[in-house]
């Protein structure tokens, strides 16, 4: 589960974040933290809509290496 700490750094940051949700990178969300509460977050795409993920996904900075 990612952290209060990373997930505040990226809200204030603005930076693109990577939300990794399985083995296949074409399934990867690519956008800009907006929101979270204790079990999901809010990311807004670059086509300006909102998707609401869960927190045991893995969230990256969007310029580093793909971890899986």
């Amino acid at each position: 589960m990612v952290t209060e700490q990373l997930l505040d750094q990226f809200r204030q940051s603005g930076e693109t974040v990577r939300v990794i949700r399985d083995a296949l990178e074409q399934n990867d969300v690519l956008g800009i933290v907006v929101a979270w509460d204790d079990t999901t977050v809010i990311i807004r795409r670059p086509n300006r809509r909102v998707v609401k993920l869960s927190r045991d996904y893995t969230y990256q900075a969007a310029e580093q290496e793909r971890t899986v």
